[in-house]
């Protein structure tokens, strides 16, 4: 059994060596994904897919808080609706599937499988609105989308990913925007509060934004290989949509209007950042809010009289708001059921056999630092959840005392490029605004504007890549 043990350890790849086959060799080990026959389509299995509906549950909550409802598109939307906006359809066209075909018979228009959701819903709003006194219109809905994609990597780029989008409707363009900065407020909540993922909220330059939008803000977070991760954006489309689409209402002073729209989206990718943040070369690291198990229980010598009982007594006191689990196999050794829930992640590993129920004790072990210790059976709740509380908040200071070493200043292109080669990570520079001087940038170095960050540092007058006047300070990295 200690052999087997050992192997199984020893299956992952350490990150330092390669980290792109650490990620691989983590997600299949831990049991989240598998590969579907269809190339860049992925499985999200049972321990994968729970993570999924914890972001969905608290993300929902969050919409429902501030007024938004959920509601449902077709997967199919007409080529003819994806050409109504014309810059829209040039920049999703590479990435589009197409259905061509119902049974036998040839479609007389094709129809995409929706890349993204922005013309099925205008058209229907177009349907449905009438008057100001209807808006604003505040609708999400949970979904998949196919995008194309050359080269995939579970989670983080697949053809086809989970994913939420919401559009609203706006009187005015200031409410619009409140709308559009609102919500990615609460995905950087979410980031923080239930990932203990820290990010960086901003701005996307003109060349980054979204195909279609007035504006786009991001959060970007940055992964342990010192790659960047845009983990959610919200956009302030303007009239761009409404005007392509004929959305109209009646407004205040009695003339024919169109309202201002946003759209914002976060997707299963969270889920790749949270591996990528937190990982080690144990497995996952889960931040408790979000784990499936945030507890799980090992009887030690469980054949003794009493032990499974206690487990499960334990199992009653703490259950209810902590989401726990009894490994009462018998066909592995207690070291193999370590073994495979901390490479599991698993928040909280609770051990209790003969001994400790003598001295009315269990041996707690908490993956995030690998520490273990006896705490008392009496008041043993109160104790795993201020644990828990404790996990979540280390693993975001961790997270953010880590990103903020990897970030630094560069005054120049041959410094960012040698950075971006020895020391991967955020590079904060200043910059002129001007496009041909950022794609000079990404083709010099291999590294994007990420965002112009709201909170803003004056670091000098001129761009630190061409020498013109400069106009933001941003973060520059490579990027998942």
């Amino acid at each position: 059994m200690a052999k087997k043990e050992k192997q199984f350890v020893e299956d992952i790849t350490p990150m330092e060596v390669d980290f792109p086959q650490w990620y691989t060799d983590v997600i299949l080990k831990t049991d989240m994904v598998d590969y579907s026959p269809v190339k860049g389509f992925m499985v999200i299995k049972p321990y994968g897919y729970a993570i999924w509906e914890n972001i969905q549950k608290y993300m929902d909550q969050k919409f429902k808080d501030t007024g938004h409802q959920n509601l449902y598109f077709p997967l199919l939307i007409p080529e003819s609706l994806l050409k109504k906006e014309a810059e829209h359809v040039e920049g999703f066209a590479p990435e589009v599937a197409w259905v061509t075909h119902g049974g036998d018979e040839e479609l007389a228009e094709r129809l995409c499988v929706r890349p993204t959701s922005e013309t099925i819903i205008c058209s229907m709003y177009s349907k449905w609105l009438n008057s100001y006194r209807e808006l604003p219109y505040l609708y999400n809905q949970w979904c998949s989308v196919v995008r194309w994609e050359k080269s995939t990597r579970p989670f983080l780029r697949t053809s086809e990913f989970l994913w939420q989008e919401g559009h609203t409707l706006h009187e005015t363009y200031e409410d619009a925007q409140a709308e559009t900065l609102q919500m990615l407020d609460i995905y950087k909540q979410t980031a923080e509060e239930l990932l203990a993922i820290p990010v960086v909220t901003g701005q996307k330059s003109e060349k980054e934004k979204f195909a279609g939008a007035h504006a786009t803000y991001t959060m970007e977070a940055l992964m342990h290989d010192g790659k960047a991760l845009q983990a959610g954006t919200s956009h302030n489309l303007g009239q761009h949509f409404t005007k392509a689409f004929e959305i109209t209402f009646l407004g205040r002073n009695g003339e024919i209007e169109n309202p201002y729209h946003t759209s914002w989206g976060v997707s299963t990718r969270l889920i790749g950042g949270i591996i990528m943040v937190h990982g080690d070369n144990r497995g996952l690291v889960l931040p408790p809010r979000v784990a499936q198990t945030q507890v799980v229980i090992v009887p030690i010598a469980q054949h003794k009289e009493g032990v499974l009982d206690k487990a499960y007594e334990l199992k009653k006191v703490l259950g209810g708001e902590i989401r726990i689990k009894i490994d009462d196999n018998e066909n592995y050794s207690p070291g193999w059921k370590f073994n495979e829930w901390e490479m599991k992640g698993v928040p909280i590993r609770i051990e209790v056999g003969p001994r400790d129920i003598e001295k009315n004790q269990v041996m707690i072990f908490r993956r995030d630092t690998l520490e273990k210790w006896a705490v008392s059976m009496d008041g043993l709740k109160e104790t795993v959840k201020k644990l828990l509380d404790d996990i979540h908040d280390n693993m975001l200071e961790k997270a953010r005392k880590y990103r903020d070493e990897k970030t630094y200043y560069v005054t120049s292109l041959e410094e960012l490029k040698k950075n971006q080669e020895e020391r991967p990570g955020f590079a904060k520079a200043m910059w002129c605004g001007e496009r041909n001087c950022e794609e000079h940038v990404k083709a010099e170095t291999g590294a994007s504007i990420r965002c112009i960050p709201f909170e803003q540092e004056d670091l000098g007058d001129k761009c630190h890549f061409c020498g013109k006047e400069a106009k933001h300070m941003i973060y520059v990295a490579r990027a998942y």
